[in-house]
Protein backbone atom coordinates (compact mmCIF):
# COMPACT_ATOMS: atom_id res chain seq x y z
CA UNK A 1 0.00 0.00 0.00
CA UNK A 2 1.26 3.45 -1.15
CA UNK A 3 0.46 6.34 0.42
CA UNK A 4 1.50 10.23 1.01
CA UNK A 5 3.09 11.47 4.49
CA UNK A 6 0.04 14.02 4.36
CA UNK A 7 -2.77 12.59 6.62
CA UNK A 8 -6.57 14.14 6.29
CA UNK A 9 -8.97 14.38 9.57
CA UNK A 10 -12.79 13.01 9.79
CA UNK A 11 -14.35 15.95 9.12
CA UNK A 12 -12.23 17.87 6.92
CA UNK A 13 -12.71 18.60 3.35
CA UNK A 14 -11.08 16.60 0.49
CA UNK A 15 -9.34 18.81 -1.59
CA UNK A 16 -7.95 16.22 -4.32
CA UNK A 17 -10.44 13.77 -5.52
CA UNK A 18 -9.62 9.70 -5.46
CA UNK A 19 -8.73 6.84 -3.02
CA UNK A 20 -8.33 7.17 0.50
CA UNK A 21 -7.19 4.70 2.88
CA UNK A 22 -7.69 5.10 6.87
CA UNK A 23 -6.24 4.28 9.60
CA UNK A 24 -7.53 0.63 9.90
CA UNK A 25 -6.25 0.12 6.24
CA UNK A 26 -10.12 0.15 4.30
CA UNK A 27 -9.85 1.94 0.59
CA UNK A 28 -12.67 4.46 0.21
CA UNK A 29 -13.11 6.57 -2.97
CA UNK A 30 -14.10 10.11 -2.39
CA UNK A 31 -14.57 13.87 -4.27
CA UNK A 32 -13.31 16.74 -3.94
CA UNK A 33 -15.90 18.55 -1.40
CA UNK A 34 -16.84 15.62 0.11
CA UNK A 35 -15.97 15.41 4.11
CA UNK A 36 -13.73 12.83 5.31
CA UNK A 37 -15.85 10.21 6.83
CA UNK A 38 -15.37 8.48 10.42
CA UNK A 39 -13.65 5.30 9.98
CA UNK A 40 -15.71 2.64 8.11
CA UNK A 41 -14.70 0.25 10.63
CA UNK A 42 -14.30 1.49 13.76
CA UNK A 43 -17.16 4.05 13.48
CA UNK A 44 -14.42 6.74 15.03
CA UNK A 45 -12.67 9.92 13.90
CA UNK A 46 -9.56 8.54 12.02
CA UNK A 47 -6.63 9.79 9.86
CA UNK A 48 -6.94 9.18 5.99
CA UNK A 49 -3.99 8.57 3.25
CA UNK A 50 -4.02 9.53 -0.48
CA UNK A 51 -3.41 6.17 -2.36
CA UNK A 52 -1.13 6.01 -4.75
Amino acid sequence: MSQTDTAYRTGEYVEREGDYICEAGRRTALKEGDKFPYCPVTGLDTNWYYAQ
